[in-house]
């Protein structure tokens, strides 16, 4: 499994969504914001805020909170100039790391990013360091308790609009396809009557790095979840595998 879906399910297991559920909607409404700013209020002109408005959603984010943020996007109210920057490095053992960033102080963010890093055994490197081991892609993730398709019917749905792959696992069931085909196979899966508990674009590793240390895996996870906190950090991609049994040693 790709860093980036161990880590969203390491996420969805410690209920950390819901922990840091302040935080996170107004890392939310930021998004919101600044893809209003950027291509208008009508989300259907305006893809990245249809992303940002489904990504909200998915959040439980309130309507109310949903749309002040687009108001203050495209009305031009909020007075903040965010940047949006890509930071990369390395982690334990050698993983790769991505982290996208809206930020109205580069220089802070760069400092504390670093430092996050460096006290975790890793080091932010330049940028496109890591970049060229990742791929944007559009990530569709089902339960399958909740897949009334069989695998066969699954398959040849989201293959005929465009899907590029399906991974059965046990706990979920994961559709990758390329960021073009992303809305069309959503609204294929949806009209099956099916939800997602995740729908996102996603920078995936074409590779990764199996951590099969212990006190490697227990740095890396807490290096994810400080980046993960930080204010700036919209989203955070990797490139590691931890076996299931240093897993269960860290639960």
């Amino acid at each position: 499994m790709s860093g980036h879906s161990k880590w969203a399910n390491i996420k969805h297991r410690k209920g950390k969504q819901d922990a840091l559920k302040g935080k996170l909607f107004t890392k939310l409404g930021r998004e919101l914001i600044v893809a209003a700013k950027m291509g208008g209020a009508n989300p259907e002109a305006n893809f990245r805020l249809k992303i940002a408005i489904q990504k909200a959603k998915a959040a439980n984010m309130p309507n109310d909170n949903i749309n002040r943020a687009i108001q203050r996007g495209a009305g031009g109210q909020d007075s903040n100039n965010y940047e949006e920057l890509v930071y990369e490095g390395y982690g334990p053992g050698g993983v790769a790391v991505m982290i996208n960033v809206l930020t109205d102080n580069r220089n802070r963010t760069a400092g504390e990013i670093r430092h996050i890093f460096s006290k975790n055994g890793g080091n932010m490197g330049e940028t496109g360091c890591v970049g060229w081991m990742f791929e944007k892609k559009g990530v569709l993730v089902l339960e399958p308790a909740k897949t009334n398709l069989s695998e066969d019917d699954l398959i040849l749905l989201v293959v005929d609009k465009g899907a590029e792959d399906i991974k059965f696992e046990e706990e979920e069931v994961q559709i990758i396809t390329a960021p073009e085909e992303f809305q069309a196979v959503k609204e294929a899966l949806e009209k099956e009557g099916l939800s997602f508990t995740r729908a996102e674009l996603a920078m995936i590793p074409q590779n990764t790095v199996e951590i099969k240390d212990l006190d490697q895996a227990k740095l890396l996870l807490r290096m994810m979840d400080y980046l993960e906190e930080h204010d700036d950090v919209q989203d955070v991609y990797a490139n590691f595998d931890i076996p299931d049994d240093i897993m269960e040693q860290l639960q």
